[in-house]
């Protein structure tokens, strides 16, 4: 097990990143200006789109006209007989005018939602190279599950506000305000009428599907709870099995189960509610102006062909009265969404190159640490390691051994500068690793960690990671230096075996060896081993030792292990506690100075029995 102390949460980190369902109202504003001109990136599909949805609304709004002069014409011919070539003329202008409008909505929904797409795939990339280039502090203080919720659910919200609010917003304002228009001039007391039920059915949708957005949230938080019961229990299934716990996780899951479903009813019931109420004042405002129109029809005010116009445009009005209600929603999503996946964005680069930095230049390879000392954030004035300095060279093996907590594993995450120490220096001949690229320091310094993580891919893409287009005999070299090419020559499939989700197919210590392979692929000027052959027997772990002699010739080699048999050979060892450095020297010389380094050879090589009773005596 690694020693990394646990860093603690800074509540009062501004740089910390938190998912919250809430955001300042100026953020929000800031979020939705920020995405309306990332849109306008795509200035030729915007234009379309919205050429498109006016042309769209031109040809719906001349529906009510049509077929209200139908309507008058078919009363006409009734009377008196007329040629009915004219009827066949407005028909086939409706026909027109449907076709024409199903073809610019079609082409409005098409050039929309290519928008959004396109800025979904440039957000997407963008998280997704933030993430890569965030440091360890900070994933050390975030949890994984917000950041592939806001690179899926957030980036959703974000990716439909073109199609869904901006787009809607131009349909809607034209649809109604030139729709009105036309009623209220042709007649102002049916017109109101006819629009009466607009006003009480935008607050109903808007109120409703508000609402639902909230309780969808929650729900998303419900089923977060219940995926994550699901996937410790399949995680944990045998110590599920072992203990005869199954009834227990069923229960649990049943309860987070019923609290999903209970809230699935109540967003049911507030969707029914409310669509019911707008569809019964829908009817009312129809049923009164049949009713005031019918009388004016009666007394010659108006035709029967506009009393039809009027109620075909609400019939035409009522579906995208509806959608006000999807539009406050998808300004309100966007809002907050945005905010959140901008915070993430704009987030400040705790490690990043300086300005005018270079590659790092090996030529001695010489690794040097000058009162090197590091804090993690909320630590307060606790220091993980502290005035830590030493020098290696080109073929020199430095061991570093201490109880765990002892801030080795810290140490050692320094050198790669997965963190940046808050006081001294690390230099790589002369270079301060701070004032070279980031990229050339991960290339010159490789850490072997005992956590190995594997790709879901073979076992030759997973040793190629580093160097994918690398030759097949260099695969098979550091395997065997790994002490892992006699195992994969005994696989069905050699060197293209699948190894499986996290190298679950494969032991602890093969997936070590894999892990090492893999890393001598890089061939860096620093070589890191953090407890890497934990789970490798002592037998193997002697002969990867013997096969790496020649390896680390050519580079400064540092072993951090709590088995004293893996470090032994060390040219020099570092016996740390308490983040210090209080013992260093040879294997030799530290057995002769009887201290620390001593007490714990002895526990781990001399057999437990002498040591026991050399305990008592000193008592």
């Amino acid at each position: 097990m690694t020693d990394q102390t646990a860093p603690a949460r800074d509540a009062a980190d501004p740089r910390q990143f938190r998912r919250t369902n809430s955001v300042d109202r100026k953020q929000g504003l800031g979020a939705i200006a920020r995405i309306t001109r990332m849109c306008l990136k795509y200035p030729g599909r915007v234009a379309l789109a919205m050429l498109a949805t006016v042309a769209a609304v031109s040809m719906q709004l001349s529906i009510p006209l049509i077929l209200g002069r139908a309507v008058d014409a078919t009363q006409a011919m009734a009377g008196d007989g007329a040629d009915t070539r004219a009827l066949v003329l407005i028909a086939l202008t409706l026909l027109v005018a449907s076709v024409l409008r199903g073809l610019f909505t079609l082409v409005q929904n098409y050039t929309a939602e290519s928008v959004g797409h396109a800025l979904a795939r440039d957000l997407r990339n963008a998280i997704y190279d933030k993430i890569q280039r965030l440091p360890f502090s900070f994933h050390d203080r975030t949890h994984s599950g917000d950041l592939i919720t806001v690179g899926m659910l957030d980036l959703e919200g974000v990716r439909m506000y073109f199609s869904t609010a901006l787009v809607r917003t131009v349909l809607l304002a034209l649809l109604i305000g030139i729709g009105a228009f036309m009623l209220i001039s042709t007649d102002v007391v049916l017109g109101l009428l006819a629009l009466s039920f607009v006003p009480f059915a935008a607050w109903r949708s808007s109120v409703m599907q508000l609402t639902l957005r909230r309780t969808w949230l929650v729900l998303q938080e419900k089923l977060g709870v219940l995926s994550q019961v699901m996937e410790e229990n399949l995680a944990g299934i045998r110590v599920v099995r072992a203990f005869a716990a199954a009834d227990h996780e069923m229960a649990k899951f049943d309860r987070a189960s019923k609290t999903a479903l209970d809230l699935s009813h109540q967003r049911v019931d507030v969707r029914v509610r409310n669509t019911s109420m707008m569809t019964l004042a829908f009817f009312i405002a129809m049923g009164l102006v049949l009713l005031v129109g019918g009388r004016q029809v009666a007394s010659g005010d108006i035709t029967v062909g506009t009393l039809a116009t009027f109620l075909t445009f609400m019939t035409i009005l009522q579906m995208p009265v509806r959608q006000l209600g999807l539009m406050v929603n998808a300004y309100a999503r966007a809002s907050t969404t945005g905010a959140r996946l901008f915070a993430l964005l704009d987030m400040p680069m705790e490690i990043d190159d300086a300005p005018g930095a270079k590659p790092l230049e090996i030529t001695e390879g010489t690794l040097t640490l000058e009162n090197v000392g590091f804090a993690y954030a909320g630590s307060g004035d606790r220091r993980a390691v502290s005035g830590i300095s030493f020098s290696a060279r080109k073929g020199e093996t430095v061991g570093i051994v201490g109880a765990p907590g002892s801030g080795k594993t810290t140490l050692m995450h320094l050198l790669p500068r997965f963190y940046d120490p808050t006081e001294g220096s690390i230099r790589i001949d002369g270079q301060d690793l701070r004032d070279v690229t980031l990229s050339s320091v991960r290339q010159s310094v490789a850490v072997v960690q005992q956590d190995s993580f594997l790709f879901t891919t073979s076992i030759e893409n997973n040793i190629a990671y580093a160097e994918p287009y690398t030759q097949d005999r260099r695969i098979r070299g550091v395997a065997e230096s790994a002490q892992l090419h006699d195992y994969v020559l005994g696989l069905p499939r050699k060197y293209d075996t699948i190894v499986g989700e996290r190298g679950v197919s494969l032991s602890g210590g093969q997936r070590q060896r894999l892990s090492i392979a893999r890393t001598l692929m890089t061939e860096p000027a620093v070589l890191i081993f953090d407890d890497s052959t934990a789970a490798i027997d002592a037998g193997t772990e002697s002969r990867i030792r013997a096969a790496m002699k020649d390896y680390s010739k050519d580079r400064v080699t540092l072993i951090v292990a709590h088995r004293l048999a893996s470090l032994m050979h060390a040219d020099r060892i570092l016996f740390l506690e308490d983040g210090k450095v209080v013992e260093q020297g040879t294997h030799e010389e530290l057995l002769a100075l009887g201290g620390r380094y001593t007490a714990l050879h002895d526990l781990q090589m001399r057999p437990e029995g002498d040591v026991l009773d050399e305990m008592e005596t000193t008592r």
